[in-house]
């Protein structure tokens, strides 16, 4: 899910009046919030549990990335001599 700036846009103001609200907001919508000072964005936030999510998933596609690029580069081994440097049989 993607922000939706019409619903998502939070002035600082609101945050220090009533966090726990806008925290909840996070929390149900699974999207941002994008925190404003004077009209202009300056921070982002979103619920622990989505952003673990999106950390992991940008570790998994980074991996992904890297095994492509050594093998575009021929730098591979075979299941077995990944087994046994690993130790495993």
């Amino acid at each position: 899910m993607g922000v939706k700036f019409s619903e998502d846009v939070v002035p600082l103001t609101d945050m220090k009046v009533n966090p726990g609200k806008v925290i909840k907001r996070t929390n149900e919508s699974h999207r941002p919030v994008l925190l404003t000072s004077r009209g202009r964005g300056v921070a982002v936030m979103q619920s622990l549990d989505d952003f673990e999510q999106a950390e992991e998933e940008k570790a998994f596609m980074r991996a992904i990335v890297k095994g492509f690029n050594d093998l575009d580069n021929e730098r591979e081994i075979s299941l077995d001599a990944a087994k046994a440097r690993l130790g495993l049989k």
